[in-house]
Formats: C-alpha cells, structure tokens, sequence
C-alpha cells in the first residue's frame, strides 16, 4: 500500500534502513519478492549480463499492465518472441526515421499553445498532453484529422486518466479492485472504454492492411511492412498491443517530463533567463540543430534526474547464484534497479534534492549512473523520440509564447498509474 500511495517516502525510507540493497514483495499477482538494486556498478553488471546464463529479462514479472498493454506488448515477451519483437519495433525510432517528425513535432506544439489565452490560467500537465497525443496520433498511427482521430484521442484520454491520480492507480496494484461488478463500478467503465479503444484500433489496421503503405512515415505502417528473418509479421493482435505500448510508454511519460521541465524553468528566472539566451544565438533552422545545444540538453537530462518518470528498471531474473556487491542472490530472484534512488544517490550526485543542470556540464555519467530510460535487453525503444521530443516541444514554447508560473502550492511529486509525476503546474500566458 506504502509502494502504491508514495513511492518516494517507501522508497528512501528504505534506502535508509537497509542500503543499497533491499528485498519486498510489492507485487499482489504474486508471492516473490523484488530486490531493489540502488548501486550503479551492482546495475551494470545486471543489465550487462540479462541475456546471459547468469541473468535473464522475462517478461512474466511485468503483467500488472497486461490489462492496460495486452498480453503480447513487448513489455510482457520474452526470450526469443521478445527478441524478434524487439528487433520488429526498432527501426522506425532510430537515425534517419527520426528526423521526418521534427517538423511535425513543432508544427503539433504551435498548435496547442496557439489555445493558450493571455491572464487565463492552464494547466501545464493538459496541454502537454494534447500535445505528445498529437505526436503519437500522427507519427505512430499516422492518423489523419478526422473522426477517427478525435474519437481514438478522446478514449485513449479516457482509458489513461482512470488510473492516473494516486488512489486510482491502486485499480493496477490490485487489479480484483478493477473487475466489472455491475454498471457503477470503475472496472466497467474501463472496460467499457477499452472495448470502445479496441474497436477504432482494430479498424485502422484491417483498413492500412488494405492500403499501398510503401511511402507513407508513420511508425504502425513502417510496422505492417517489418518482417523477421521467416519472414515473418505481426498479427493484429501483436499490432494492437504494441500500438498501445508506444502510446503508454511515449505519450503518458513525455507528456510527465515536459510538465516538469516546464515547471523547473518557469519557476528558476535564472534557468529561463539562461535556457532563452541560448535559443535565441542558435542560427540554425533545422529543428535536429535545436536538439545539439548542450544548455538545453543539461536542462532536459536534469529534469530527467531529479523526478525520473520511471523509477524502476523492469526486473531481470537470477538464473543461477550469484554475489553482487558482497550480496548472496540466490537463483530465481528478481531483481530491479531503483532508477529514482541511483538519481538520488550522493556518491554520484552532490545535493541530489537540488535541480541544478550544470551538473550535466560539468559532469560526465555512465549510462547506469543517469538511466531514465533504462539499458540492456529491455531499454525504452523509443529513447531517442522521446528525448528529441522533449527538446522541440520545450523550444518551441520557450520562443514563441511567453509564460510565467502561477502555482501557489509548492509541486510535489506524486505516483501516476506506474509512473512518478507532478502535482498540478499552472502556468499563464502572459503576452
């Protein structure tokens, strides 16, 4: 219940009690325990070594969002299937694929701060959300502006936001809460609304498999054409649950990013002040030059640090006995890096609780030391979007709108479904 309402607090209370290793059965699907690994180079040697005889990924361990993804997202394979789904997946997020969506990226941001009316007061976590939907919508789906566009954005919304504030993520920690009992109960409107997400989904790809897809950009049509090394496709099935995976994974936690970063710089005159001077010196038009500036990039990865959206590393499996960091773990345990306790650690961070980028410029971090988006077999696939994202959006902002922060209640961090976010940022158009 603790993990459930405030993973913080369970976490560094924690830490503090027992180190950087600490064992706890937070799951109620089952009876093992995670043991949380808050070390670096005990991380390291984990995620080096998770496809070996040593260490495994399984997917088995992550089903508390098999309600939500689907019982063949890429989150819940494993093994060989995890492997060829994975190798499917990837190239429509990486190298040149990426740059066709910067422009859309932008052009997506314009539009929504476009709504934002001078003295009216918004809230920062809503129109980040229209925002990545937007990109999700049109660079993953490849939806065009229609009914079915504004129909799946409305569910999709929906579907989300039932199991967003911290007492309603409690329907995935213990997923009996989230069953049909009759019309009034949360569990039907979820399914109500995941039937009805289910349907727009499973029309869209029977009518692309039916359409010439050769030219088109977007991330399910480059999908529908990806084979394996038999030749192989993904069913509809697969589609939909890897569809969902993408929108979950890349429109809830970039949505999450942007409303902190957004809070940090308009809240920090002198962050604003110096993120600002650097935008503006930037002659270059291309949007992927915007994405190089290493102020920026500073401010994004700290942002990262300090609240990351993920705080675990999906767990990998002990297949035989090992000793990590003197520590005896024994064949079957599952084991996690703290994502949010290595951020937080003062070996590798001075004053971790302090937002300050310059540590980004003055510092260089192993990728297990700064792992927002986790490393190994089961690193976020869709990294590099996000990040680029996360740059354009902001900059796109920063230099066309001018915004203050209104809030009058300190923002904390809070759980969000299996995600740590913000309380509510208010901004306000100032112009």
């Amino acid at each position: 219940m603790q993990w459930a309402l405030n993973p913080i607090g369970y976490m560094e209370t924690n830490q503090r009690r027992y180190g950087d290793f600490f064992a706890a059965p937070i799951s109620p699907l089952s009876d093992d325990s995670f043991t949380f690994v808050n070390h670096p180079e005990a991380l390291q040697y984990i995620l080096t070594h998770d496809s070996t005889p040593e260490l495994s990924a399984p997917g088995e361990p992550n089903r508390i969002v098999e309600p939500l993804l689907g019982s063949r997202s890429l989150i819940l394979l494993s093994g060989e299937n995890h492997r060829r789904h994975r190798k499917l997946v990837m190239p429509p997020f990486h190298g040149e694929r990426l740059k066709v969506y910067g422009d859309l990226i932008c052009a997506i941001t314009q539009e929504v701060a476009a709504t934002w009316q001078p003295g009216v007061p918004f809230v920062a976590r809503q129109s980040m959300q229209k925002i990545t939907m937007g990109v999700i919508l049109q660079a993953v789906f490849g939806l065009a502006r229609g009914e079915r566009y504004e129909r799946l954005q409305t569910v999709l919304a929906q579907r989300l936001d039932m199991v967003s504030s911290p007492l309603a993520s409690l329907l995935i920690f213990f997923p009996a809460l989230g069953q049909d009992m009759g019309r009034w109960s949360p569990g039907h409107r979820i399914q109500q609304v995941s039937r009805e997400c289910d349907r727009i989904i499973y029309d869209e790809i029977r009518e692309r498999r039916t359409q010439d897809t050769r030219h088109r950009t977007d991330v399910l049509s480059l999908l529908l054409a990806a084979r394996d090394d038999q030749g192989q496709g993904l069913d509809d099935v697969s589609l939909r649950d890897e569809l969902m995976t993408l929108l979950v994974a890349g429109h809830e936690t970039t949505a999450t990013a942007l409303t902190w970063a957004l809070y940090w710089i308009y809240s920090r005159p002198d962050i604003y002040q110096r993120l600002m001077a650097e935008l503006k010196g930037c002659t270059d038009s291309d949007p992927l030059a915007i994405t190089r500036l290493p102020y920026l990039n500073a401010v994004c990865n700290e942002t990262l640090r300090i609240y990351p959206v993920a705080m675990l590393t999906f767990p990998r499996q002990a297949e035989q006995d090992l000793e990590l960091q003197g520590h005896a773990i024994k064949a079957g345990t599952y084991l996690m890096g703290c994502i949010y306790l290595i951020h937080q650690h003062p070996e590798f961070y001075q004053n971790p609780k302090e937002f300050n980028p310059d540590r980004f410029l003055q510092n260089t971090y192993s990728p297990y030391e700064f792992i927002p988006f986790g490393n190994g077999a089961r690193r976020c696939v869709g990294a590099a979007l996000a990040q680029m994202e996360l740059k354009l959006v902001l900059s796109t902002i920063l230099l066309t709108s001018s915004l203050k922060f209104v809030g009058k209640k300190p923002v904390q961090a809070q759980r969000r479904g299996v995600t740590l976010g913000p309380s509510p940022v208010m901004l306000q158009r100032s112009e």
